[in-house]
């Protein structure tokens, strides 16, 4: 995929100056050169590990990604957020070297370490001077060879989670996206329930679970790798086969998809928080991933809708109305399918308002998108892209999510000439059938007692409270 540089702006003849005054010679800039993905060379270890090299030339800071399939889904009945405890655990390092003395070694490399759990399984990051790669990269095999997963680490990790949970309640965001996944999936489902994982759940995880659940899914045949450095593919393949070339583990077929269903019959659920004088809004249902053929229409479409200060909700919401700070739109993938969203906060006296003008916006839709409109959005998605990946950790961020949600090898090379080429009729009819009026579920975090009246007002279907 390649970026054209836009046409240039028809140039000004500048005024002469004024006699006698000195004018400093200011570089001219240099014309937009085209831009294409960095297409990373696959290089397979002997033990089954797949990593994407990408070339940085010139580059002195290495950066490294790890995906390992360990899906939300595949946790332990009564378990949910041992995908998360795992994550944290790891960063404690090996049975030979951990805690305070693992820490240590990782900053005298001068890198960086990080770790997260999301819907398809955990990711580590890693960032490092590219001297000291090869010696970080031995520190991350120890690891994946033979993790510690101390008992007493791991009960602190276990008590910092819990303590996480308590403050989480408080935040009206986390309670709204909470209240969305329980309302379209049911506790039922994991997509249902919180990622990584409730007071009770998370009681019930120690060392001996944490362990069982890492001999079970973590392996190299099913993990994916991402490496950005100034390195020959042929230096760098000898470096990781001396490194996570090390890690060995029985072989196993990645972890089956489930299918999930989903209840978007349009209604409302109000979250209660007594006195708040803010609502957040969240309006949306389950859609499509990036899989479908219609996701780059349904992204240019997003963009138009709700992706910044010109977009329609904001125009109308923030610019005429005055209800909210800021209002977007959404797609976030999940382990099958997507998020699809609307959110933002407004003042409590305005919940209903602020609710029927999204409604209200989204049928305007039947009149479909400006070719303006479109051409903006494309522009954004598409332009800001050189600069999006502009690091290496941003682009084997790309590298390694896209393995994560097992795209096709050239769905980051062809994603944006895809967003280029969506029409405004496409954007339209991908927005239409992404945010139906008819099958939308509207949670509001707020004073319940104070935005019911107005909520039950719009007739948009049972209003309920959420336990």
């Amino acid at each position: 995929m390649t970026i054209a540089p836009l046409a240039p702006a028809p140039a000004a003849v500048p005024a002469a100056p004024p006699a006698g005054v000195l004018v400093a010679d200011r570089p001219l800039a240099a014309p937009a050169r085209p831009w294409s993905f960095p297409a990373p060379a696959d290089i397979r270890l002997a033990n089954g590990l797949r990593v994407g090299h990408i070339a940085r030339p010139g580059h002195r800071l290495a950066a490294v990604g790890l995906f390992l399939d360990t899906p939300l889904d595949a946790e332990p009945e009564g378990l949910d957020g041992i995908a998360e405890l795992t994550s944290r655990a790891l960063q404690e390092g090996s049975a030979a070297l951990h805690g305070a003395h693992f820490a240590e070694e990782i900053e005298r490399c001068g890198a960086s370490f990080d770790s997260i759990a999301g819907p398809h399984g955990i990711a580590i990051a890693l960032q490092v001077p590219q001297s000291r790669l090869e010696a970080v990269l031995g520190l991350l095999a120890d690891t994946l060879c033979d993790p510690a997963f101390p008992a007493g680490e791991v009960a602190r990790l276990r008590a910092q989670r819990m303590d996480e949970i308590g403050h989480e309640s408080a935040a009206p965001h986390v309670r709204g996206f909470l209240g969305m996944q329980s309302a379209l999936f049911g506790p039922g489902q994991r997509a249902g329930r919180a990622g990584a994982g409730t007071r009770e759940s998370v009681a019930r995880i120690d060392h001996t679970a944490v362990r069982a659940f890492f001999d079970a899914y973590v392996r190299p045949a099913t993990a994916s790798a991402a490496v950005a450095a100034d390195l020959p593919e042929a230096e760098l393949t000898r470096v990781l086969e001396r490194t996570l070339g090390r890690w060995r583990a029985p072989a196993a077929p990645l972890t089956a998809v489930p299918a999930v269903t989903a209840d978007d019959r349009t209604r409302v659920v109000l979250v209660d928080r007594p006195g708040a004088v803010q609502t957040t809004l969240m309006i949306g249902r389950h859609g499509i991933d990036r899989h479908a053929p219609a996701w780059a229409a349904q992204s240019i479409g997003i963009q138009c809708l709700g992706g910044g200060l010109t977009s329609r909700l904001d125009q109308v919401l923030r610019e005429r109305r005055g209800y909210t700070y800021g209002v977007s739109a959404i797609a976030q993938p999940l382990r099958s399918g997507a998020l699809l969203s609307i959110g933002g906060a407004v003042a409590t006296a305005v919940t209903g308002p602020a609710v029927a003008e999204v409604f209200g916006v989204l049928r305007s839709l039947e009149g479909g998108l400006t070719r303006a409109e479109q051409t903006a959005a494309a522009r954004n998605l598409v332009g800001v892209a050189p600069l999006q990946y502009q690091s290496a950790a941003s682009t084997v961020k790309a590298v390694v999510r896209a393995a994560a949600e097992r795209l096709p090898a050239d769905y980051l090379g062809t994603i944006h000439d895809r967003l280029a080429a969506v029409t405004a009729e496409e954007a339209t009819q991908a927005l239409l059938d992404a945010f139906p009026v008819d099958r939308l579920v509207v949670v509001a975090v707020g004073d319940a007692a104070a935005v019911r009246p107005s909520l039950e007002s719009l007739a948009l279907g049972p209003v309920t409270l959420a336990p």
